[in-house]
C-alpha cells in the first residue's frame, strides 16, 4: 500500500513548495522553504539542495525532517515526517536531476548540490481552522482570492 495517496501526490505536484523542518545541533528548529519539493515514488519526497547549507548540515547530524505542503488558497495540505538521505553523486543524484529537469526545474550539477530524499514514515492532513465554522472550500478560496486581489491592488499603487 503506497504511503503517498493520490490526493497527497496531487497537492505536492501542484504546489511544488514544501516547508522543510530540521533540527539544529543545539536542538532548535530550522525551517526552510524548498521550491523543488516533488514526488520521488510512493514512499519518498524529494527536494534539491540549491542554497540549503543549514538544512543539509542538520540532516547530516540528524537525518529526520518534516515537510509541510499546503495549498494557500484552499488552506489544506499535508505534513510528511520521515528520514532523509543525501545524494551528491551517483545514480539517485543523477535520477533526481533528471526528474527535476523533466518537471521544468533548472537542475544542473552546477546548481543542485545535493538531492535529498525523505522516506515518508508518517503523513497527516493539514486543515485550516477557517473550516471550523462549516465553511466550504469554495468560501475559503473566495476569501483568499479577494485578499490576494487587494494585496496586488495595493502593490500596484505603491511606489517602487
Amino acid at each position: 500500500m503506497p504511503v503517498l495517496d493520490d490526493d497527497m501526490r496531487r497537492v505536492v505536484l501542484e504546489q511544488k513548495l514544501g516547508f522543510v523542518a530540521t533540527v539544529c545541533p543545539d536542538g532548535t528548529p530550522n525551517l526552510s522553504p524548498k521550491g523543488t519539493t516533488t514526488i520521488w515514488d510512493d514512499e519518498h519526497l524529494l527536494f534539491a539542495d540549491i542554497r540549503s547549507p543549514q538544512t543539509v548540515r542538520n540532516l547530516v547530524e540528524n537525518p529526520v525532517a518534516e515537510i509541510n505542503v499546503v495549498d494557500p488558497i484552499v488552506r489544506k495540505g499535508y505534513r510528511f515526517k520521515g528520514r532523509a538521505t543525501l545524494h551528491s553523486t551517483g545514480e539517485i543524484y543523477e535520477r533526481g536531476l533528471a526528474l527535476l529537469a523533466e518537471l521544468g526545474y533548472e537542475a544542473s550539477p552546477e546548481r543542485v548540490r545535493t538531492i535529498v530524499l525523505v522516506k515518508v514514515e508518517q503523513a497527516a492532513q493539514l486543515i485550516s481552522p477557517a473550516y471550523d465554522g462549516g465553511a466550504s472550500e469554495e468560501e475559503v478560496a473566495g476569501r483568499w482570492e479577494r485578499r490576494l486581489r487587494e494585496i496586488l491592488k495595493r502593490r500596484r499603487l505603491s511606489p517602487r
